[in-house]
Parts: structure tokens; C-alpha cells; sequence
């Protein structure tokens, strides 16, 4: 799609940006009611002994906890209310329970939208991604530790539970920002405090450690990888501040993950991202009528489950190229350039 036509769509989707305060509300009764009836059931099976069940409840849990965070995902761009009060606070009472210091979260995900994209402007609220001239230039250990970065068991497994349940207990990446950041994340912590006593008087120590922390891993993960794939894949887009295009960034650089029913629902169709990221005030709900009434973006960045676990492994981009290469791909370039 060429940039003289993606210049318009933001302008074309305003018309979506309008919540409805009946549905949102809605939303957020169907997404926390279930989480609190299953987070119920599974205290309740935890305290009888029934830790397997408890162990088993703790994946639908996180499932409804992801799509919860999707809805203070929503509020953080006051697309979920059309008063930002009603969004920000709804924002801070769910970022208890996804661990997310609400107004932190809000400050960095907007420097993500601004700066998505752009090489020369990495570094916070994104997943960190070397050039391959960067990756070469650095020192052996360095880049050792890249790869480790890179490895899936630490981006979807070690990483997850790093971010949530440590480095957000500080206002990362905003440590000099002045006082708001740190009373967002300190107040945070200390609602999140508040939140797992209660739980442990009421449902006794063993709920924590069966549901809440499970389910807190598991949907840690399940977000991280949303994340991932959001960004990560193959014909995504990367270029310099001098030709970095806020729109191009948006339909190529953001994917359109299609997942099949019923995980585009309880991911709160956060896979319909580039045109999130084109117009980022569209409730969640409102997504899906964007690509009923314009089917031209149907097929724009469209990635289905089998290639975005084909994208895994590339963590490069090469500038020559233009594409995100693996580390094989660059060593099999390298013994090319050398036999040359």
C-alpha cells in the first residue's frame, strides 16, 4: 500500500473513535465477572486440596486476566470512556490485578506509538531489536548476551515474570521523571499489597501461590508473546528518523495477527493492531467493523498463528535488506561474504 494512500486512514477511522459508555461498561462486566468466578472456584479448590484443579483453573483465569489488561490497555489511549477521568481510574483499579503501574504504563506505551518503528528512537516500551552492523560491532560477551535476550525461553518464559512481578514494582524507564511516575508505581504496590493479604486471610497462602501467581505467569506470557508478534515478523517495517513515516509504521511495522475465534475475543482483538496503531482511540469493540467496512486492510501485514511462530527466531534487521534475519541467516551471509 503505497504512503500517498495511508496518509488519509487516520482521518477515515475518526468515525470509530466514539465508545459507548453502555458497551465499554459491559465489556469490562463480562471480562471481570468471569475472572472473579473463576478465581473463586479455584480458592475454593485450593483450600480443600484440590491443587490440581486449583493449577487447572489458573489458564482460563489468565485468558480473562489478558483480556482485562486489554481493557487498561484501552483506557491508557481514553478510547474506552469519553471522560479521561473514568478512563484513567478504571486504568489504576485493574492495573492491581495485572500488576501494571497504570500511569507509568500509559507515559511509555505512547512513546511506543510515537516512536514504533523508527531505528533511531528504540529503547522503551518496545522489545529491544539490534541492527545487524550493531550486533556485529559489539563485543563477544555483549552479544552473547543479545542472543540470550533473544532466546525464546527468556523472552516467553524468564522475561514475562521479570516484567510483571519485578521491574514494574519501580517506575522503569521513567526513574527520573519527577514524582507521578513513582507515586503510580508505589501506589501500585502498595494496592497490590493490600489486594494479595486480603486474598491470603481469606483463601489462605496456598490460593497465591495455586492461582494467583499461575495465572499471573500464564497470562504474563500469553501478553508478552501478543506483544511480540505485534511488532516481530517478517516484513515488518524499520527505518531511520529521516525516513521513518508515523502511518508507514503503522500498516507495515504493526501486524494484523488473525487469530481464530475465540482468542480474538479474549484477546479483546488486539490483533487487529495496525489499524490500532493508525488510530489508536478505536474501542477494541469497534475494531472489527473497521475491517468489515474496509476490507482493503484485511490482508495489510495479515499474519496468521503459523507464521508468527515461524517469526520467532528473527532478531535482526538488516539494513541492506530490509527485513529481520536470524542469527543462522547472518552467519550463513557471513561464510558467504568470506568464501567471496
Amino acid at each position: 500500500m503505497p504512503t500517498s494512500d495511508t496518509r488519509s486512514w487516520r482521518q477515515r477511522l475518526a468515525a470509530y473513535q466514539q465508545p459507548s459508555a453502555g458497551r465499554s461498561i459491559l465489556e469490562i462486566v463480562i471480562t471481570a465477572a468471569p475472572l472473579a468466578a473463576i478465581w473463586g472456584a479455584a480458592w475454593a479448590a485450593a483450600h480443600f486440596g484440590l491443587w490440581w484443579l486449583a493449577l487447572l483453573l489458573a489458564v482460563p483465569a489468565a485468558l480473562f486476566l489478558v483480556r482485562l489488561f486489554m481493557v487498561q490497555h484501552d483506557c491508557s489511549h481514553r478510547a474506552f470512556f469519553r471522560n479521561r477521568h473514568a478512563n484513567d481510574w478504571i486504568g489504576r483499579v485493574i492495573g492491581v490485578l495485572t500488576l501494571t503501574p497504570y500511569d507509568c504504563w500509559r507515559q511509555t506505551h505512547a512513546i511506543h506509538h510515537a516512536t514504533s518503528g523508527d531505528l533511531d528512537r528504540r529503547g522503551l516500551g518496545d522489545i529491544l531489536t539490534l541492527t545487524v552492523d550493531e550486533y556485529r560491532a559489539l563485543p563477544l560477551w555483549r552479544r552473547i548476551g543479545y542472543r540470550l535476550y533473544r532466546h525464546p525461553l527468556v523472552l516467553f518464559g524468564i522475561g514475562p515474570a521479570y516484567v510483571f512481578l519485578l521491574e514494574q514494582r519501580l517506575p522503569s524507564g521513567l526513574m527520573r521523571g519527577g514524582w507521578r511516575p513513582w507515586l503510580s508505581a508505589m501506589g501500585t504496590n502498595l494496592a497490590i499489597a493490600t489486594f494479595l493479604v486480603i486474598v491470603a486471610l481469606l483463601a489462605g497462602w496456598q490460593a497465591l501461590l495455586l492461582v494467583n501467581l499461575p495465572t499471573m505467569l500464564i497470562a504474563a506470557t500469553i501478553g508478552v508473546w501478543l506483544f511480540y508478534v505485534q511488532h516481530q515478523f517478517e516484513g515488518t517495517y524499520w527505518a531511520r528518523r529521516e525516513d521513518w513515516d508515523l502511518t508507514d509504521a503503522a500498516l507495515k511495522g504493526a501486524s494484523h495477527y488473525h487469530l481464530p475465534q475465540p482468542l480474538r475475543w479474549m484477546t479483546a482483538n488486539i490483533g487487529v493492531h495496525h489499524v490500532h496503531h493508525i488510530s489508536s482511540r478505536i474501542p477494541f469493540y469497534r475494531l472489527p467493523t473497521v475491517l468489515k467496512d474496509h476490507p482493503e486492510l484485511r490482508m495489510v501485514s495479515r499474519l496468521s498463528v503459523p507464521q508468527s511462530l515461524r517469526a520467532v527466531p528473527l532478531s535482526l534487521w538488516d539494513e541492506s535488506s530490509e527485513r529481520l534475519i536470524s542469527f543462522r541467516q547472518l552467519a550463513r551471509q557471513t561464510r558467504l561474504a568470506r568464501a567471496a
